[in-house]
């Protein structure tokens, strides 16, 4: 039912597919449509409740989320990042629609997420909250987020990693955007200050689990299970949680941080037992 929801929500937003530039649309629309766990918007959604907010203004922030990424999910794989041919059981977007279109459509959701996110300022919510919440979206986007972990994930691809600078690239590249979904959450929720804090804590532990889990499965699972290539990162080079700690540590990693998670959770002023499952269980996930 909530990942129903947020498919109509995000469904809803998205641009039709008309007019001279439609091929735009077309990839856009396909990346976005080409399935996921919904996690970022499902989680804006969810957190919104957890501190009673009312109205719509979540909505177009839960699309703005799951726009960003996508948008970053086409540009990872590009020829010039990860060079995969495969996300979600589908051909990816570049294979599809050619390169020039990849990096076009990637570029494209970015802006349109904002865009999107702006329209919360037309449901009759606190235009203060909404511009906070949209200052949050964009600094954990940006360079001092996502695309800042990026940065240094591609130059470091094929070196050795120090344990500190893998942190940092999970930090901005995978938490990042999960902070971003449970602040905007707490915020247009008019949560308290200390509550914000509190559900960035508890989505960075969570996202850091996330990516630990996925090195992991880059190693034992396949590319059926996954609906991606496996061995992408032994393929690319790259340092992960299990080349530098092992299969073992990694496992007892995330479960230490989901631990914390959820005892940060149990601390805030309000509750949320699908929240707290489904953190849970995207943690411990086999795909």
């Amino acid at each position: 039912m909530k990942t129903e929801e947020v498919e109509e929500i995000i469904e809803r937003f998205l641009p039709a597919e008309e007019g001279l530039q439609k091929t735009i649309f077309t990839a856009m629309n396909y990346s976005v449509r080409a399935g996921g766990k919904r996690l970022r918007p499902i989680l804006v959604m969810e957190t919104f409740r957890l501190f009673d907010g009312h109205g719509k203004a979540a909505e177009p922030f839960a699309a703005a989320l799951e726009f960003i990424h996508t948008s970053s999910l086409i540009h990872d794989d590009l020829p010039c990042m990860d060079n995969d041919t495969l996300r979600r059981g589908k051909e990816t977007t570049w294979h599809k629609f050619g390169e020039d279109m990849g990096v076009l459509s990637g570029d494209a959701l970015m802006m349109y997420a904002m865009e999107t996110a702006a329209a919360a300022f037309s449901y009759n919510a606190n235009p203060k909250n909404v511009g906070t919440a949209m200052h949050v979206l964009a600094r954990k986007t940006g360079i001092y987020g996502m695309i800042g972990g990026q940065t240094v994930d591609v130059e470091e691809t094929g070196k050795a990693l120090a344990p500190e600078t893998l942190d940092f690239v999970y930090d901005l590249k995978t938490c990042a955007l999960l902070e971003a979904a449970m602040m905007c959450g707490a915020i247009l929720a008019d949560a308290s200050r200390e509550d914000v804090q509190n559900v960035e804590r508890i989505a960075k532990k969570v996202g850091m689990a996330f990516q630990i889990r996925d090195d992991i499965l880059d190693v034992i699972s396949t590319d059926e299970e996954l609906g991606k290539n496996v061995h992408s990162d032994e393929k690319n080079e790259k340092t992960t949680y299990v080349t530098l700690y092992g299969l073992e540590n990694a496992e007892k990693k995330v479960a230490e941080l989901t631990e914390e998670a959820v005892a940060l959770m149990h601390s805030l002023t309000g509750e949320n037992r699908f929240l707290e499952n489904l953190l849970v269980s995207l943690i411990s996930r086999n795909r």
